[in-house]
């Protein structure tokens, strides 16, 4: 009986890791048919017939198996510092054993309600599986991370329905979607069969949808900017971190690589914390390097590190600053949302004793900006409102802005903390979602990561691949009018739970 049940967490297990082949950069989104569809049956046959039942259990083992294969990358981030080794192992398991307790309680409730109908025990299992993951990208930091709704990142017009209701509601229909042919082998009844062909044929509606507003988009008249935003895409080494790389030749690279056009209007955007061992003040003292180059056709957006103090308190901000070609600050955003152990030590006081601190800084973790604002510059010169994104910021569905009243996306980052694995991909693929909810262009700008140029509906124009140097200009823009997620945000999950529901009852009285 005890070697049965061990082979059934197993199977959980290996189900779970082979469902992370149909996300980034792998994208076998038809996996999920077997592994979606396999999970749902085991589940279902458990619920309607096991006397022991152990419903929390049979949703972590999925789970861990899921996140231990998609995640494992996180842990490289550990390598570039030898106090932190020894956590490799431990990091392996622990993050993907929490993130599972999520998929647990998701099945767990799944027992708890006593619905008998296989229709209603697909919809059930799909709604609460979609509540769970909203609560895993909400509660405490959240970490949103890997939705299955990832597994359509390269259907760009299948995707396109996230403008309506965002990708949590998406995920939802998704995991419907996949799950559906299980009811050909539980039905009880013909009509269940009609139900799940709707399912299975609704990415061709979605698809038609899609392809109509990514043709409608594409026939807008294009308006040139008066000004070219540059986005620079470099390679510089981790150990600038570690106070291991100097200052002025890292300044000078880049200022190379930006090949800077003293006849016209530019905006240069360089990725996060991309200059080591100063912060945002000292950075002037470098004005000498871009007199040369730059002159007042020329700004600088860049991730700096900023100091301040604060009731007899230093703080550190990782913040978004803007320059102009003397390195005048002229704006700037402190990160809002913060990294765990990247950027922040959670209870620092006590793990500090023990000689842990942050990865991305060796003095303390940063202190969180209160909130996000839009920059808006708007001088002779240069006329423009960009919402600053820094990092994994730009995970955050639904939780970005407030305000749409502005017109591009900036996102900086740093992916070199995670090596040539699927981590900064899966990281890439977040921009083309957050660019089709928000209707808006996104910049992004990455140190050995993948930086772009992604429009409205999701199509990445310029690109620069994972670990390669240069840059891409953005100059032309289409106007897209504003999403209905831009506008209500998350409330539109609201209405696919309560849509959930009432499919749920109704369809346990009909069948």
């Amino acid at each position: 009986m005890k070697k049965k049940i061990y082979l059934e967490y197993l199977l959980l297990s290996v189900l779970g890791a082979l469902t992370s082949l149909s996300l980034p950069p792998y994208n076998y989104l038809f996996i999920n048919f077997f592994t979606l569809g396999l999970f749902f049956i085991f589940i279902f046959q458990k619920k309607k017939f096991a006397k022991k039942q152990q419903p929390f259990v049979y949703g972590w083992f999925f789970g861990f198996g899921y996140f231990l294969t998609n995640l494992y990358w996180i842990t490289i981030s550990l390598t570039f510092d030898e106090n932190y080794n020894y956590l490799i192992p431990l990091a392996l398991v622990l993050i993907p054993s929490f993130l599972a307790l999520f998929y647990g309680l998701a099945t767990y409730c799944f027992f708890l309600i006593k619905i008998k109908k296989p229709l209603s025990n697909l919809f059930l299992f799909s709604l609460l599986f979609g509540l769970t993951e909203f609560l895993r990208g909400n509660i405490l930091t959240g970490f949103p991370w890997n939705l299955i709704a990832y597994s359509f990142s390269e259907n760009l017009e299948i995707i396109q329905i996230i403008s309506f209701i965002g990708t949590y509601s998406f995920n939802v229909l998704c995991i419907s979607f996949f799950a559906s042919p299980a009811i050909f082998l539980i039905r009880e009844n013909r009509n269940e069969i009609f139900v799940c062909i709707f399912l299975l044929l609704s990415p061709i509606i979605l698809y038609s949808i899609g392809s109509s507003k990514i043709n409608s988009f594409q026939s807008l008249k294009i308006q040139n900017n008066k000004y070219v935003i540059r986005v620079i895409s470099s390679n510089i080494d981790l150990e600038k971190f570690y106070g291991n790389s100097d200052t002025v030749e890292v300044i000078s690279d880049l200022i190379e690589i930006s090949e800077p056009d003293p006849n016209t209007k530019m905006i240069f955007l360089w990725p996060e914390g991309i200059i080591p061992n100063i912060n945002q003040k000292e950075f002037k003292e470098f004005n000498f390097l871009f007199e040369k180059k730059f002159n007042e056709n020329h700004l600088l957006a860049i991730g700096i590190n900023s100091f301040l103090k604060d009731e007899n308190e230093n703080k550190f901000y990782n913040t978004f600053s803007i320059y102009d070609n003397k390195l005048h600050l002229i704006d700037d955003y402190k990160k809002v949302k913060l990294v765990p152990f990247g950027e922040f030590l959670p209870f620092e006081k006590i793990l500090g004793r023990i000689g842990l601190k942050s990865l991305s800084n060796n003095y303390q973790s940063f202190s969180k900006g209160k909130f996000r604002e839009i920059i808006s510059i708007d001088n002779e010169e240069f006329k423009f409102k960009i919402l600053p994104l820094i990092c994994y910021e730009i995970i955050y569905s639904g939780n970005i802005f407030k305000d749409n009243n502005f017109d591009y996306i900036v996102n900086v980052s740093e992916d070199g903390w995670f090596g040539d694995s699927i981590g900064p991909h899966q990281h890439f693929t977040h921009s083309i979602f957050r660019a089709i909810e928000s209707g808006k262009y996104i910049l992004r700008s990455a140190n050995n990561g993948i930086s772009a140029i992604i429009n409205p509906t999701g199509i990445t124009e310029k690109k620069i691949e994972l670990e390669q140097i240069g840059y891409i200009d953005f100059y032309e823009t289409r106007v897209l009018n504003e999403t209905i997620f831009s506008r209500y945000g998350n409330k539109m999950f609201l209405n696919i739970i309560l849509l959930y529901i009432f499919l749920i009852f109704s369809f346990n009285r009909i069948f």
